[in-house]
């Protein structure tokens, strides 16, 4: 698939690049994007949650009556659940909600991401971004003149660079990521993938090296 290339102030500079069918022309496969987002999310899951047992509660171990011959239920001590500050019964726990994904399954996952992406004509490339200095409006108005204000844009980089990452900090629906740190929900939850031609010959690079593993 053919993309042209544009520079900073939206205007077509003559290049086009060449998106990989290896990343962007596969058949998508619902299921294991599906997966692959639900692993994310519940990676991002704390699990902190946790209510105290009747181990746990204050309150004295003594045995409140007589075990039997009182005409009622027997009650052990006051931490018992049916009392009112008593430990509670089969509460949650501090746990992780992650589960594993095999390496072929998430990569799968992250094609068919671009792959939808592409056939949906969601993807802007531009010419490579230089920051000198962290600009907030600058690269607001970069933004402007690719026609992507206000869209929920995810901006890959083929490297981390500060002065990238600091000036589209503070805008709204943009997320900047480098390439190899790229995952499905990004992609997913994007409405447009904005990516930089060097990202684009990342991908090619890492197609020729796939297949001469």
């Amino acid at each position: 698939m053919q993309v042209d290339v544009l520079n900073i102030k939206g205007e077509s500079t003559g290049r086009s690049v060449e998106l990989p069918a290896e990343f962007f022309g596969i058949e998508p496969n619902d299921h294991l994007i599906y997966l692959a987002v639900k692993q994310y999310l519940a990676a991002r899951h704390q699990g902190t949650h946790k209510v105290k047992t009747r181990a746990e509660v204050k309150g004295a171990s003594r045995k409140l009556h007589k075990q039997k011959g009182t005409g009622g239920a027997r009650k052990g001590n006051i931490r018992n659940p049916l009392y009112k500050g008593g430990g509670s019964i089969f509460g949650p726990k501090p746990h992780s909600y992650d589960f594993k994904l095999n390496k072929q399954v998430k990569n799968l996952a992250f094609y068919s991401a671009l792959s939808y992406k592409a056939k949906a004509n969601s993807i802007v490339v531009v010419e490579d971004i230089q920051m000198d200095t962290p600009k907030t409006s600058e690269f607001a108005t970069i933004l402007s003149n690719l026609k992507l204000t206000n869209k929920k844009t995810l901006f890959l980089l083929p490297d981390y660079n500060d002065n990238t990452f600091l000036s589209a900090r503070n805008i709204p629906r943009i997320k900047t990521n480098v390439f190899h740190s790229a995952n499905t929900y990004d992609v997913v939850h994007a409405s447009t993938l904005l990516l930089t031609e060097n990202v684009v010959k990342q991908f090619a690079e890492t197609e020729t090296e796939d297949a001469g593993a």
